[in-house]
């Protein structure tokens, strides 16, 4: 996976004049399973589409955003997969390669664009597993990365490596955690079953999903405004817009420090084009 990333990366950097490029992104909300499912698919294209496409994978925030998404920083060290390798939103003009007819795009987890990409609408050619409706509300039925695995093991099953497995499976375990449900669904273990038989060095299950549960409430290295922007959250009722987030701390944290970082938080929830105004979408 790092040898893809940084060929791709270098190919975007030293290509002038680019002929095809696949971007496959996810939501704003940066979280692991539609990162990881980026990544993957991107590699998936990078070997099945026709010489001359670059795919890619784009996470959907700014570069100085990254510190913010603990779990997901922690599963791609563990892995040695360098930060250095990431192509972030800000480091890629994809409304200029929309304009001259290159850009193609993937979406993941999320079948609307954000605001400011309503014109790239014309460039999407697939969505990995979209929001839908239901009479409840928004229902988030399976994981996006159990959809790349099952995509994958139809049409190229060899590219599924240990590293690869250990990603995905990381990513299901987190999607999970995450939906706070009792038992894994059916068709999350089935998915998991395939990755561990096949790869039964993979560590247990127990020890990702504790180590998964550490990494991401933690806030090591984070000043409290990170900390209160790494776990926020929106409501909206179509024009009030109220941000929630929880901030764990000890009682010597003094009142005053923490008035005046709710103040500067209050500063970035007003402007839009911030990670703190967005409404973060576990899929």
């Amino acid at each position: 996976m790092e040898e893809f990333l940084q060929r791709a990366k270098s190919k975007l950097n030293r290509s002038k004049r680019l002929e095809k490029v696949h971007v496959v992104i996810g939501h704003k909300s940066c979280e692991l399973d539609s990162l990881i499912s980026a990544f993957t698919y991107a590699y998936f294209l990078d070997k099945v589409s026709p010489p001359g496409v670059l795919c890619l994978p784009v996470l959907n925030i700014p570069r100085t955003e990254f510190n913010y998404f603990t779990e997901t920083r922690f599963i791609l060290e563990e892995l040695n997969i360098s930060e250095s390798f990431h192509i972030f939103r800000d480091e890629i003009n994809l409304h200029q390669l929309n304009d001259e007819g290159k850009l193609s795009i993937t979406l993941v987890g999320s079948n609307v664009l954000a605001s400011e990409d309503q014109t790239l609408e014309s460039a999407v050619v697939k969505v990995i597993n979209p929001v839908e409706q239901s009479d409840g509300g928004l229902e988030f039925r399976e994981s996006s990365s159990s959809l790349v695995v099952k995509e994958i093991l139809r049409e190229a099953p060899e590219l599924i490596t240990e590293q690869l497995a250990h990603l995905l499976r990381g990513s299901i375990l987190f999607k999970w955690m995450t939906m706070e449900s009792e038992k894994i669904s059916e068709k999350q273990e089935e998915i998991l079953s395939i990755l561990e038989e096949k790869f039964p060095s993979l560590p247990p299950r127990e020890d990702i999903i504790n180590v998964l549960q550490e990494t991401q409430f933690s806030a090591q290295g984070l000043s409290i405004e990170q900390t209160m922007l790494k776990d926020i959250k929106e409501l909206s009722d179509g024009e009030i817009k109220v941000a929630i987030s929880t901030v764990n701390m000890t009682l010597e944290v003094r009142s005053p420090t923490w008035v005046s970082n709710s103040q500067t938080l209050k500063s970035r929830v007003s402007h839009p084009t911030d990670r703190a105004a967005q409404a973060p979408q576990f899929l």
